[in-house]
């Protein structure tokens, strides 16, 4: 009988490091951030100078470099839940070994924290800050009702809020795509949480939907998502006409097809499908500053 061969975690794997720093979140990040600077906050700047800003390009570096080593702790902590709900997908202790996953956290923390010291104080104490709560979201708060997920959305908006504290202009505009950042990316991570009852529920997780079930969890999305849908109508009032009709036209038909869905979202399927759509409506939204 042939013996069976066990396939051992590597020191390092490029392939295994990529898959746990998700690059497409990385690179929905990097857009947000340069998209901002570009159409928002300095729209009357030559687009190539703002594409060759050196401090732009440090405050984008450093925002990714906390964002990745935030996907890289959360894996690490949740090697047992991820098993139970996607066992395809695990990298920590199957790809990489746990303590090079771990060092490579502190590493790109570090290296953030080393540009945050170089771009002022403000930046500094978002950056560590954010490393701090991302570190403390994926060891506790995540397993506690809606806490967690407030966590989540308040570091989303804050990669938006960085950019007016160190480019302090057109802030209102600014503030207004943070507070679409925080409740698309809350109700995101509410809808993970009903996709991911199953493991989260064996490994005694607190989340709503194992608090509250999941019918009482989705009353708690349509009040968010009402309030968010309202904060978008008001954008005709406050904001430019052509950015309101982009909204109108471009991003509110895929929230009401989100609404339509979730009231019909009963399987592991369903969820995932809604938590997709709801990046997907964060991209749109990105591309909104274009025509502000």
């Amino acid at each position: 009988m042939e013996a069976q061969t066990i396939h051992k975690p590597k020191n390092f794997d490029w392939r295994g490091f990529f898959k746990l720093v998700r690059p497409l979140n990385l690179l929905i990040l990097v857009l947000t951030q340069y998209t901002l600077k570009i159409f928002l906050i300095d729209e009357n700047v030559q687009f190539w100078f703002n594409l060759g800003d050196h401090r732009l390009f440090l405050l984008s570096l450093m925002t990714t470099l906390i964002a990745a080593a935030g996907y890289i702790i959360n894996d690490y902590y949740d090697i047992k839940i991820d098993t139970v709900n996607k066992p395809q997908e695990v990298v920590v202790g199957k790809i990489l070994k746990r303590r090079v996953a771990l060092g490579s956290h502190f590493g790109l923390n570090i290296f953030a924290l080393f540009i945050a010291a170089y771009l002022g104080i403000k930046v500094f104490a978002i950056a560590i800050s954010s490393a701090f709560l991302l570190w403390f979201y994926s060891n506790h708060l995540k397993r506690l009702p809606l806490l967690g997920n407030v966590t989540v959305a308040y570091l989303t908006a804050m990669a938006v809020v960085v950019i007016a504290v160190y480019f302090p202009h057109n802030q209102p505009a600014v503030y207004m795509f943070a507070m679409f950042a925080f409740f698309i990316s809350l109700i995101r991570e509410i809808i993970k949480d009903m996709e991911d009852v199953r493991g989260d529920a064996y490994f005694g997780c607190r989340t709503l939907p194992i608090v509250w079930g999941i019918r009482k969890t989705k009353q708690v999305v349509y009040t968010f998502f009402f309030i968010f849908c309202i904060i978008i109508l008001s954008t005709y009032i406050s904001f430019p006409n052509q950015f309101a009709l982009y909204l109108y036209l471009v991003v509110l038909p895929p929230l009401l097809w989100f609404f339509i869905r979730l009231m019909r979202a009963d399987t592991r399927k369903d969820f995932r499908f809604l938590s997709n759509l709801c990046k997907a409506i964060m991209v749109l939204g990105i591309l909104s500053m274009m025509v502000f």
